[in-house]
């Protein structure tokens, strides 16, 4: 199970530790491969338990990486137990870098706010923005807590930045130039950096 829990993909290592995520992006790559990077398959047999990540990350080799990062065929929130549990113990014991590729609903996942706990034990966070309106991410991320999730994401990345200088709103390119200029003001508003995915049919969140 451990590649399924840790894999590599374009010299960097990625920690999948969910495959429960509220959303059905019609761009998800779950949708199309079973796996990307070095990993036979991300679909996960159950929930792993902290022990399990942890035991995975022991035997993976990590020799040169500067960063992991929580992201795979799920939301990383949906298990913020193990989350948090494993980027302090990374920090800790092996003292490498930590981020979390999310989709910023993690307070609706959790019923209550998770941004201070959540900047407290990773290093960066990265959150999709996707686009620049409601109605649109309702079409486009399909969020099982309906057209309110544009704003409640909004509302996490706002509550991220008073805990942490290191967030990210990302897009991918394939939503146009005038849409990413939309996006792109959406995030100076908040005083947050946007940064633009190339998509190429495996691309990372």
């Amino acid at each position: 199970m451990s590649q399924e829990i840790v894999y590599g993909y374009k010299e960097k290592v990625y920690l999948n530790i969910t495959n429960k995520c509220p959303c059905a992006c019609t761009f998800c790559i779950r949708s199309k491969k079973e796996a990307i990077g070095n990993a036979d398959s991300l679909w996960l047999e159950h929930q792993p338990s902290f022990e399990e990540v942890k035991n995975a990350i022991d035997i993976y080799p990590l020799k040169g990486v500067s960063e992991i990062i929580f992201c795979g065929y799920g939301e990383p929130t949906n298990s913020l137990d193990v989350l948090i549990k494993t980027a302090e113990y990374i920090r800790s014991h092996l003292g490498i870098k930590t981020r979390v590729n999310t989709n910023g609903l993690g307070n609706l996942i959790n019923d209550r706010s998770i941004a201070k706990e959540l900047c407290e034990s990773v290093d960066a966070v990265s959150i999709s923005l996707n686009c620049s309106n409601k109605e649109d991410y309702y079409k486009i991320v399909r969020p099982k807590f309906g057209i309110e999730s544009f704003d409640a994401m909004l509302d996490f990345a706002r509550e991220c930045k008073e805990y942490t200088d290191n967030v990210t709103l990302t897009v991918v390119d394939v939503i146009g130039e005038e849409e990413i200029k939309r996006c792109r003001a959406i995030a100076e508003h908040l005083g947050i950096p946007l940064r633009v995915r190339k998509y190429d049919n495996s691309s990372e969140k």
